[in-house]
């Protein structure tokens, strides 16, 4: 499948609202990677965030959910996003999850 979506150079969405699950995982394709729920657990926080602020959700915001929802320390959780996305928070977890790229962001 191709994207039907406009991107940036670097592949992001230009608009979060062309985002769609089919596309989320085309998105991850390119990362080398095939969500699985726990990966969705993520994406869909995420998505649940922006719908809500209208902005990405900063890491903090994730690992704090991911903390609670697998009821592990944040260290734990921190770890999970590293291993879900090695490549980066805002790399991965952010372009899968059809935010635009942040300028200048801590990623954790």
């Amino acid at each position: 499948m191709k994207i039907q979506a406009s991107r940036d150079a670097e592949g992001y969405l230009t608009n979060a609202d062309d985002w769609s699950e089919a596309i989320a995982n085309e998105l991850a394709k390119e990362e080398g990677i095939e969500l699985n729920d726990t990966y969705w657990t993520a994406v869909l926080f995420m998505r649940a965030y922006y719908s809500e602020h209208n902005v990405a959700p900063d890491v903090r915001h994730l690992i704090d959910y991911l903390a609670a929802r697998y009821q592990c320390d944040k260290k734990e959780a921190k770890k999970i996003i590293f291993e879900l996305f090695p490549y980066g928070y805002v790399k991965q977890a952010c372009k899968i999850s059809g935010m635009k790229k942040p300028r200048a962001w801590s990623t954790g």
